[in-house]
């Protein structure tokens, strides 16, 4: 089989990808990290994660984080612009990704790992970061379904 790629499937493809690996992060976090950390003592969880939210600040979770929103946006001007049927669904994984996923993020996790850094206080973290997570989870996989289908 060959595969033919036009010069907008290339960007359509970073975005399935970028999405993708996004959401599997959270996801990963939805069902193993949080569920494995539930189990330790408040000590445990708050040194790992602490050092978890310390050490995932690097270079290729930024790209996926941000290109992941830019890239199904770069997609869909391009697809726009050049005739093909699927832009807005382009866009609207773009929207979704923003709302659940960046804005949650910047909203509601990161404010709760900066507290939970400042006074180790699980309590007062864990509940509202996994209910907050599940939520970028959720919208993370309904971005990357919608970018999929406009492949």
């Amino acid at each position: 089989m060959v595969i033919s790629l036009s010069a907008t499937d290339i960007p359509a493809l970073v975005a399935v990808l970028l999405l993708g690996l996004s959401a599997g992060l959270f996801f990963a976090f939805s069902v193993a990290v949080m569920p494995g950390l539930r189990r330790t003592d408040d000590a445990a969880f708050v040194a790992t994660m602490t050092a978890i939210n310390r050490a995932i600040l690097n270079l290729p979770f930024g790209l996926v984080f941000v290109g992941a929103l830019i890239a199904p946006v770069v997609a869909a001007i391009l697809a726009f612009l050049t005739g093909a049927s699927s832009p807005w669904l382009l866009i609207a994984a773009a929207a979704v990704y923003l709302v659940g996923v960046l804005f949650v993020t910047g909203g509601v996790n990161v404010p709760l790992n900066e507290a939970l850094d400042r006074d180790g206080k699980r309590r007062a973290f864990e509940a509202r970061w996994v209910r907050f997570n599940n939520v970028r989870t959720a919208s993370g996989i309904v971005a990357f379904a919608l970018a999929l289908v406009a492949l």
